[in-house]
């Protein structure tokens, strides 16, 4: 028994759905759903509809706002009767066996002599029979064309003096909407077949096709069988060759009527037996191109294929080639949403989508301020802060915010390469240079032309190598190791330190002058324990990010872990906080982390970046405010030799001040 759910958004019938004996149709919003419903009153799976005892049935499956038919709310099951409306959000789906009832815009008459029903209208209008030849006359072509009248909006043929019309007209449209709910292109074939063996007098068919991404129109032998159909028990005989070809030379359906015994056209079976009397061949075309064929032919003389045939089966071809074309641009839209989707995710981690600063501490703004304000120029950035603090997110943060973020961003760690290695790496290498250059090799530096180059712990950078970078940075071409030939590029320069460059520039580690070209702007970035408002902010971003790539539903975090990590000092900064909550996501056991869940460490915070060590321990320990402003003082002294003057502008206090502090506290200068 036929059914269908005629769906019906607003004012406006969108869509038929055929429902299949033994096939449970589900609906919601999901995308898994048969029927998806994109409204968030609708829930993700809201009902099925299903046949049991020959009844088709409608069951809510415990939906948030519920299911109604008839305008009364279901619970449970309710056995569905022709014509009756289920309601769903703002979707309307009326439940139907004959569909043409379903639209009310087309008037049903009633049933004719046929026992069918016929639809008035004019959209589709369609020729009256022609006379039949005898069948002692010879082969004859009786009928071409190139569009059939059954898809012209407009015709002065009279649709009474066509008495086929309007029962073709019905099924199309059917048909129409069947085939544009097709998955593949074998479905798209079988449902044309099955359409077209229900509007005409056939006994075999199949569609052909040809290649579909070739411009030319294909031979005849390169047409493949998609999908075959026969009455009886024979199976289908292929088309014949000369037929095939016209056809596709020619673009237009042909109807042949007493083709028993001419060679052209006639259709013979293993043993040399004629098998049809009539055939038809129709092609599937877009635009001029015909790129297949539908094929059809009756067995019986009494079942002669007429003109209206030929007509109902163009429109079907035309159908065909139709969702054929939409079927393709669905496939090519996925493909290119799929390549889409994987050049983002490839683009976010190449430009640094997490090189985005989170926090919002009064710190972090002063620091997003200084990127503002340092991006637009071509000045060189010198980039200081402990190690894991994000100096890395800060420079991507600055290229990407400045006139060359359309060039690239090149980094390279200074401190984890020999000096040979590394002056490879940033000047490149002419191919036997040494042991091992088997090829040229261009460096860090032609590499980031037009871009930024990011040069990480710049501090542990050679005197030797520290020469030639600053030729590079002054504007002067340079060489490749083992190589002649001057090289010059155009890059900006951020560097990154967690050392003391002032510090190394005294004990002569660093050059003086190499010190004065890069510290042209000073982005210093503070360590996670003094911007303290950002722990948490931090801590619910990465837990978010973990959640999605291990696909673990972490709801949050407990008291207790929120106290903790608000104490602890975090000695390894951001890059410690994101590793704890990682290892947390991927071992925890319950819906919320806990305290037990964090593994900290118990390392001080001495900084790698110069800061000396308070003494304060990385789990906090309570102390008196004149101990820290001891420990803190001496520090300061001993981290400027002693130096008064510049300890006591470093503390903003008067020297006097910084003496009478010293003698209060005690304070003695090391010996040496």
């Amino acid at each position: 028994m036929l059914a269908y759910l005629v769906i019906r958004e607003g004012t406006k019938w969108t869509d038929v759905f055929r429902l299949t004996p033994g096939r449970t149709v589900t609906i919601g919003r999901a995308s898994t759903n048969e029927i998806v419903i994109k409204d968030e009153r609708c829930s993700r799976n809201h009902a099925e509809v299903f046949l049991t005892g020959g009844q088709w049935t409608v069951r809510d499956l415990d939906s948030r706002n519920g299911t109604v038919v008839q305008g009364e709310a279901i619970h449970g099951d309710h056995s569905l009767s022709p014509s009756e409306v289920i309601r769903i959000a703002h979707c309307q789906m009326a439940f139907v066996h004959d569909l043409s009832k379903a639209f009310l815009d087309v008037d049903v008459e009633p049933i004719d002599s046929d026992g069918r029903e016929t639809v008035s209208g004019n959209v589709f209008i369609g020729l009256s029979d022609s006379n039949v030849l005898d069948s002692i006359e010879p082969t004859t072509i009786t009928h071409r064309r190139g569009q059939t009248r059954f898809l012209e909006r407009h015709s002065d043929v009279d649709v009474v003096s066509v008495p086929k019309v309007g029962q073709a007209a019905t099924k199309l449209c059917r048909l129409a909407f069947e085939l544009a709910n097709q998955t593949d292109v074998i479905a798209v074939a079988n449902m044309a077949l099955e359409g077209v063996f229900e509007g005409t007098h056939v006994d075999a068919g199949a569609v052909l096709l040809g290649p579909r991404n070739e411009e030319e129109t294909p031979a005849h032998d390169e047409l493949e069988v998609v999908a075959s159909r026969t009455d009886s028990d024979s199976r289908y005989h292929r088309v014949s060759e000369f037929l095939a070809s016209m056809v596709l030379r020619d673009g237009e359906a042909v109807l042949a009527r007493n083709i028993e015994g001419d060679s052209a056209f006639s259709i013979r079976d293993s043993k040399g037996l004629f098998v049809a009397s009539s055939v038809i061949c129709a092609p599937i075309r877009q635009g001029k191109r015909v790129f297949g064929l539908v094929h059809l032919y009756a067995a019986n003389p009494a079942k002669t294929l007429d003109a209206d045939d030929l007509e109902f089966m163009l429109a079907v071809a035309e159908n065909v080639a139709l969702a054929l074309k939409n079927l393709e641009k669905q496939q090519e839209l996925s493909e290119n949403l799929t390549q889409t989707r994987s050049e983002v995710k490839q683009l976010r981690q190449q430009l640094g989508v997490e090189s985005e600063l989170v926090g919002s501490s009064p710190q972090i703004m002063q620091v997003q301020q200084e990127i503002g304000r340092a991006a637009p120029s071509r000045a060189t950035v010198l980039i200081r802060g402990e190690s894991g603090v994000g100096k890395e997110l800060v420079a991507r943060a600055v290229h990407y915010s400045s006139p060359r973020k359309k060039g690239p961003f090149v980094c390279l760690n200074c401190a984890a390469l020999s000096e040979s290695l590394l002056e490879s790496e940033l000047f490149g290498h002419e191919r036997g240079a040494f042991t091992g250059a088997t090829e040229r090799k261009i460096g860090k530096f032609e590499a980031a032309h037009q871009g930024t180059l990011m040069l990480d712990e710049i501090g542990e950078m050679s005197p030797s190598i520290q020469s030639k970078f600053l030729r590079v940075l002054e504007g002067h071409p340079f060489e490749r190791v083992g190589g002649s030939q001057q090289i010059k590029v155009e890059v900006r320069v951020i560097a990154a330190t967690n050392r003391d460059l002032e510090k190394a520039v005294g004990d002569g580690s660093f050059r003086h002058d190499l010190y004065f070209r890069l510290h042209v702007v000073d982005i210093n970035i503070p360590p996670l324990r003094r911007r303290p408002g950002d722990t948490l902010e931090l801590a619910n971003h990465f837990l978010e990010r973990f959640n999605e790539e291990t696909g673990r539903k972490i709801h949050g975090f407990t008291s207790q872990a929120l106290e903790l990590m608000e104490r602890y000092r975090w000695p390894g900064n951001v890059r410690e906080l994101k590793n704890v909550i990682e290892r947390a996501v991927v071992l925890a056991q319950g819906d919320y982390l806990d305290a037990q869940d964090l593994t900290l460490s118990n390392l001080a915070t001495a900084s790698e970046s110069g800061e000396i060590s308070l003494g304060v321990r990385a789990i906090y320990e309570p102390a008196s405010l004149a101990d820290i402003e001891r420990r803190h003082i001496e520090a300061t002294l001993h981290s400027t030799s002693w130096n008064k003057s510049k300890t006591a502008d470093i503390l903003g206090i008067e020297r006097s001040t910084l003496d009478r502090k010293i003698k209060r506290y005690e304070l003695q200068r090391p010996a040496g």
